[in-house]
């Protein structure tokens, strides 16, 4: 399985986008708020990329399904290599918004294209393989904020951006170059395309809980990337490095849970679902009321707890939607994760400025339980494959 020249292609390439993306993501809070000062709105940089993933994930989701998976991934490395280098000229805050939406329209078919090719692939094992090319990924995201704190006192901001831009666009070549196209659509009638099949995959009760749990998932992931950076600079006296450091440990969790892939494969998935909610509700709930190092381990916690749902939610989803329909589901999948990345960290950010620091954090945390809760009640029904065939 691991000689398959796909996988390895796509580990490969992940690794390389998300080793830069690794690097940038921490100097785009430090920046907004350079330009801005210590009221810059944080939250719309996790905004304005959900915006156009949230647009394009249902879309590309189909049309990959009947088109094929191989085109619509080259075209996402080489949007995000173009955001690179929006970055690197940006002077202002709006281009770094606009930065932010063409990156989101380039990661939207990275994070959800990639997951469905290999789930069809490797259909008994699709646990087991999620959570390699997950962990692969996320080791890019660990690693690069680790680089950039060796190479602090001797680059500047914008080289780290152009370098962004250079391993999008070697990412664009390894997948061309490497990866076998998956095309599902022809091979299912008409009838299985229609759109009325499409809502068929939130139909059930435990699907759309569990669509639900992926908003608040990407909610809190957008709060780590944004609100929460900047709480500790302005908070808690976190300097570049200290933030580095977070950065690090965040991503190195979230790489270190995908390694319950090959539990998912022999066990209840929505087990793994409510465990994680629980862990991530304790770690965010109550990691303001300490000091360090105290607030490195609750949000590390927390980090494990959100790598944990994500992995268990899009494998149990990928499980009950038939092949035809894999694309269109990581497609819903990613749609309501880029809801939560939309709505959330402005939430947030907002109920922090008007009610306390801590405040947002702990509503968030109330949030993540009832969720929890919701899940644990729910119960499975009929799969997919047997509501579209009737």
């Amino acid at each position: 399985m691991l000689q398959d020249r796909t996988l390895r292609a796509l580990n490969l390439a992940v690794f390389m986008i998300m080793f830069g993306v690794g690097m940038i993501v921490p100097l785009l809070p430090q920046k907004l708020i350079a330009l801005e000062g210590p009221g810059a709105p944080v939250g719309y940089i996790a905004s304005f990329f959900a915006l156009s993933y949230i647009l394009l994930q249902v879309p590309v989701g189909n049309l990959s399904d009947r088109l094929g998976f191989k085109t619509f991934m080259v075209a996402g490395y080489l949007l995000c290599a173009t955001a690179g280098l929006l970055f690197y000229f940006a002077h202002s805050s709006g281009l770094i918004f606009l930065g932010r939406l063409v990156q989101g329209a380039g990661e939207a078919p990275l994070w959800a294209l990639a997951p469905a090719l290999l789930s069809i692939k490797y259909p008994l094992s699709r646990g087991k393989v999620m959570g390699i090319y997950n962990a692969v990924l996320h080791l890019g995201l660990t690693a690069g904020p680790l680089l950039g704190i060796a190479l602090a006192s001797t680059w500047t901001d914008n080289k780290a951006f152009l370098f962004y831009t250079t391993v999008c666009l070697v990412g664009a070549l390894v997948i061309l170059w490497g990866v076998d196209d998956v095309r599902t659509g022809g091979t299912v009638s008409r009838k299985e395309m229609r759109f009325s099949n499409v809502l068929a995959l939130t139909a059930r009760k435990d699907t759309l809980s569990a669509l639900l749990g992926i908003s608040l998932y990407r909610a809190g992931y957008g709060i780590f990337l944004t609100v929460l950076p900047a709480y500790l600079i302005t908070t808690k006296g976190f300097g570049a490095t200290n933030v580095g450091v977070f950065f690090t440990l965040f991503y190195g969790a979230i790489s270190f849970s995908q390694l319950s892939g090959s539990l998912l494969d022999h066990f209840d998935m929505r087990l793994f679902m409510v465990a994680g909610l629980l862990t991530a509700a304790t770690g965010i709930g109550t990691f303001s009321m300490f000091g360090q190092p105290l607030v490195s381990v609750m949000l590390g916690l927390a980090s494990l707890g959100l790598g944990v749902f994500f992995l268990s939610s899009l494998a149990f989803l990928n499980e009950v939607a038939p092949d035809s329909l894999k694309g269109t589901i990581s497609g819903a999948y990613y749609l309501f994760w880029g809801s939560g990345m939309f709505f959330g960290p402005v939430l947030v950010g907002l109920l922090g400025n008007l009610f306390g620091n801590g405040t947002g954090f702990y509503i968030f945390s109330l949030a993540l339980l009832l969720e929890a809760m919701l899940l644990a009640m729910v119960s499975g029904g009929k799969s997919i494959t047997t509501s579209i065939s009737r």
